[in-house]
């Protein structure tokens, strides 16, 4: 083939991929539903978001992988942004977090922490002790507290309230994803939330939300037996603004 030939082929296939991409942005916007209360003004198609989050999160390389500061983390990077804004709105004295896994989060929450609150302090709570490479980072040593047990079990939860005491907390559950569980951390550590500040329920996305259809009941049933018996808290769906997140609900406010 002449290479005239081959250079006017190739712009044209750039000119239709170029094409085919405006349409669909177009097509996605003109589908755009505008409900009250969305997560964010120009959302894509609820289909398109929820069908790449299935994509995404079953490749669980994109986000099971991620490490700060080296400490794998296992976050999605949207919602840990969200989490940083969070720390920085609210300035809490305390982040209890349930699930440390390796202690990548809780290094991450501390970072930020520290900046937004120069005496802020987290406590981090698995039930495996994972966390030792975790521990040589300067930065937990100086502000975190793991502390090795069920988040449910009467001795961890006496420590977390015992060095909370009448400070400020964010807490944010990211342990046993059954529905049994999580109802009872909410039940455990609610209290320790004040009004303005949040509980964070991590994973509201399994069984089916969009993810994990054969999940069983989880996060997001706790999280709806939870608000139907409290009217203490309500999800702050505008921080689900970058549209891809694993906490959908997930983000309650303490609002009374």
């Amino acid at each position: 083939m002449p290479s005239r030939l081959r250079v006017l082929y190739g712009v044209l296939g750039v000119a239709a991929s170029l094409g085919a991409g405006v349409f669909l942005g177009r097509h996605l916007q003109s589908r755009i539903p505008p409900a009250a209360g969305a997560p964010a003004a120009g959302c894509p198609d609820a289909y398109v978001v929820d069908r790449f989050q299935q994509i995404w999160y079953d490749a669980k390389a994109p986000w099971n992988n991620n490490r700060w500061m080296g400490i794998q983390a296992a976050q999605n990077p949207m919602d840990a942004w969200v989490i940083q804004e969070i720390i920085f709105d609210t300035r809490p004295d305390f982040i209890v977090e349930c699930g440390a896994f390796h202690g990548g989060s809780a290094a991450a929450w501390a970072t930020f922490l520290k900046e937004a609150n120069p005496s802020g302090r987290v406590i981090s709570i698995d039930i495996e002790d994972r966390m030792q490479k975790a521990r040589e980072l300067p930065v937990v040593k100086e502000r975190v507290e793991f502390l090795v047990g069920s988040s449910t079990a009467p001795e961890i939860v006496g420590r977390v309230k015992e060095r909370v005491g009448e400070k400020r907390a964010m807490v944010i559950l990211d342990s046993l994803h059954t529905e049994e569980h999580v109802r009872r951390e909410l039940e455990l550590y609610s209290p320790l939330v004040r009004v303005g500040d949040y509980l964070i329920v991590q994973d509201t996305n399994v069984n089916g939300h969009p993810v994990q259809p054969g999940f069983g009941p989880g996060p997001q049933e706790a999280v709806q037996a939870f608000l139907a018996s409290t009217d203490a808290f309500a999800p702050d769906r505008s921080r689900e603004r970058l549209v891809l997140t694993f906490s959908p609900n997930g983000y309650l406010r303490r609002v009374k």
